[in-house]
């Protein structure tokens, strides 16, 4: 079960943030943001991308506001970026990657 959370904006839409296995051959994780209208909607959104096996259980970790920010500003709305291994660990220096990035980077061979 992945680690994640959501918060609902002022305008009833919600941000829905996600700690996910890398795909591929990769270790770690990675941590994935998705905005759409409610909950539901965001984790179709992930699935239809090849994520079938993503659910949100509970809010243990919401996203950030800087988190918020990121994905509201980004045109598709969907964007991930390196999961920190602990909590001490800053990844401020790594950009947030839209989506495409992340399933382009699984299926190469």
């Amino acid at each position: 079960m992945a680690a994640g959370g959501f918060c609902k904006l002022p305008n009833g839409s919600v941000v829905v943030a996600l700690n996910l296995p890398s795909p591929g051959s990769g270790a770690g994780s990675v941590r994935v943001l998705v905005h759409a209208q409610n909950r539901a909607r965001a984790l179709t959104r992930l699935r239809n991308l090849g994520m079938r096996a993503v659910y949100l259980r509970g809010n243990a970790a919401p996203p950030s506001p800087d988190e918020v920010t990121a994905v509201l500003h980004h045109p598709d709305g969907l964007i991930w970026r390196t999961a920190p291994d602990t909590a001490a660990q800053d990844l401020s220096v790594e950009l947030w990657h839209p989506i495409r990035s992340l399933l382009r980077r699984t299926t190469q061979p």
